[in-house]
């Protein structure tokens, strides 16, 4: 993963770790990723003081084609909203290896493990492309709901319909998986 200084930097040398390239934004950069965030189609129409609070907890980030976003089993500190490009989600099969389960393209959320504890990657996420994200810091965000129980609703309201569009995508693929396997035997 790539990381840029919040709009207003360039990348930061890959030589430097990535602890210290995640600096928090400037406030100039916070005001830019506002505007950004209240295009996401998951965010549209959440109160502007709520988009402000978000930004405070956000980064820009970028994947090459290949790279893994994130593991099955890391720590999950953030989740990330795709501006460009497109994710795999990849389940290990047995006899069969990394199977692709759901693809998150432009304006979609990827990941929700920063949630739910114990705070673990449940899949592998794997960039198909160059791919550019807002990354949002999952314990940053958590505090700030904590705080303002009004914002912690409103997002899990939006997130809980990603969970049941997700839900249903992959019960669907997996009648067309077993469909498949029934016919042919």
């Amino acid at each position: 993963m790539k990381l840029h200084e919040p709009q207003s930097a360039g990348v930061l040398p890959d030589s430097v770790p990535a602890q210290r390239r995640e600096g928090r934004a400037s406030e100039g950069a916070i005001r830019g990723l506002e505007a950004v965030l209240a295009e996401v189609p998951l965010l549209q129409g959440l109160a502007p003081e709520y988009l402000a609070l978000m930004a405070g907890c956000a980064s820009n980030v970028r994947f090459d084609a290949g790279e893994y976003v994130y593991r099955e089993g890391e720590c999950a500190e953030r989740f990330y909203v795709i501006r460009h490009g497109r994710v795999a989600l990849d389940v290990f099969v047995p006899q069969r290896g990394p199977t692709t389960i759901q693809t998150v393209e432009r304006g979609e959320m990827l990941g929700w493990s920063w949630l739910v504890p114990p705070y673990r990657w449940v899949f592998d996420a794997r960039a198909l492309e160059l791919t550019r994200a807002i990354a949002m810091d999952g314990p940053c965000l958590r505090k700030k709901c904590e705080e303002d129980p009004r914002l912690g609703y409103e997002l899990m309201r939006r997130i809980a319909q990603v969970f049941a569009e997700r839900l249903q995508a992959t019960r669907l693929q997996l009648l067309d998986v077993y469909s498949c396997h029934v016919g042919s035997q």
